[in-house]
Order: C-alpha cells, then structure tokens, then sequence
C-alpha cells in the first residue's frame, strides 16, 4: 500500500495537533506540519511518500532570516547594519535553530529512517535545525508572513531581550560565567550527563546548574558545543530573573 502525507497526517493527528499547540499556531492544512515532520531517511526507506521536509527547509530558512531581521530591526532601532546582521547570524544559526528545536521537543516528532533513529537522529543539532527551519516553512505556507512574525516574535522573545547577542554561540559559557560572578559572586557548574552513539558519532548532553537549580541542557556531537548550548539556554532562563 502507498503511504501518503495525507495517511501519515491522520495516523499522526493527536501529536501534530499537540505540536501546534506548543507552536502556538493552528494549521488549516495538517498535511504541512506533516511534511515538515519527514526527514528523507524516512522518505527513503518508505520509497513511496516522495516527499520530506527539505523544500520547507528551503522556504524556512529564507522566511526566518526575514522574520527575525525584521524583530531585530524592531528591537533595536537605531543600530547599524553591521550589528543587526551579526545579531541575526547569531540566533538563525544551526545551534541556536538546534536550541529553539530542543526547546518544542521537536525531535519526538520527527519521522526518521531505521538507521537515523539508532544513530541518535533526534537529537542530531544538524536534523533539528533543518526541522524547526521547515516547520517555520510550513507555517508560511499554511498561513502566510504574518502568522510567521508571530511565531518568531513570541518564540524569539527571551532570546531577544539578551542585549548582546551577537556571539551568543560563540562564548555563552564566558557570559553565563561573568552574569553570574558579576551578580552573585558564584560560578555555575557544568555536568556531562549522557553519552550516546557510536564512537564516530557521538553525541553528549551537558546540563549546567546554579545552586542546585539546573538551568539549561545542551545536546551536540562535542561536549564542549553541548555546554555551550546549555548555557545559551541558562541564559535566557537567568537574565532577567534573581536566583
């Protein structure tokens, strides 16, 4: 039997419902999150749904670098050409795109091949920057620009009120350190608390804590990228907050 988009779309109808919830988007169209869903491992092994989520990557990536420029552009007004450019590399790269996928619990809805799935592919930073990339296209789609402003002003808004973000993923740990030495005189701690995968492909997940609060997790192919990551989202979780 053929498997279409729309069969998968109805098979998986009560997780996509619950993921446009936490997007805070509903789709007219099911069957565009659906596709958004397959990675082409999945395609692949089917060899009858012809279809993945690469063209609402394509659509994605570009309908993003507009969405956030133009939130940046809001945020602040006044600062050069220079500066916004380098705020958005910042937050549209593939570990910040990793870090918002993380955040949806994006890779549980992925639909992967056999082989993807034991290597980890759920939690592959490069997977899950491609998929928010075309769920973001996917909602262009459904519903046109304007419901993508929404979604990228409300899921950007923590991210946004971080003044500095222009090399976030470059050095979070020095800015987490410094945030917190600078307002509690006290350095956060970092744990490795999973590896996983083969020893070619491995994958860490690092988690950093503040007085016995865990504040963020990071996952990458590094322990030092998964660190970062973690402390990116400790970050936005402490910046405007007293611990």
């Amino acid at each position: 039997m053929t498997i279409t988009i729309d069969m998968l779309a109805e098979e998986n109808k009560e997780k996509l419902l619950l993921l446009s919830r936490k997007l805070g988007y509903n789709f007219n169209d099911l069957r565009h999150l659906q596709k958004a869903l397959i990675h082409k491992s999945f395609s692949f092994e089917q060899g009858e749904t012809g279809e993945d989520y690469e063209t609402l990557e394509f659509l994605g990536d570009a309908v993003l670098d507009l969405a956030v420029g133009f939130a940046l552009y809001k945020k602040f007004p006044g600062i050069n050409e220079g500066e916004l450019t380098k705020k958005r590399a910042a937050l549209v790269n593939v570990n910040a795109l990793a870090s918002m996928a993380q955040e949806l619990d994006l890779g549980s809805y992925l639909l992967l091949g056999k082989g993807e799935e034991t290597s980890g592919g759920r939690e592959k930073n490069s997977i899950l920057s491609c998929a928010y990339e075309a769920v973001t296209g996917a909602i262009f789609v459904d519903g046109g620009y304007e419901k993508v402003q929404h979604f990228v002003e409300k899921h950007y808004e923590p991210y946004l009120a971080i003044q500095q973000t222009s090399d976030l993923f470059v050095d979070s740990k020095s800015k987490l350190q410094e945030l917190l030495q600078d307002k509690y005189s006290e350095a956060p701690v970092y744990a490795i608390e999973k590896e996983e995968g083969p020893a070619h492909e491995k994958l860490f997940t690092a988690s950093v804590s503040f007085r016995g609060i865990k504040l963020g997790k990071g996952t990458a192919g590094s322990k030092k990228e998964a660190e970062q990551i973690a402390a990116f989202e400790a970050l936005v979780a402490v910046v405007n907050v007293d611990l």
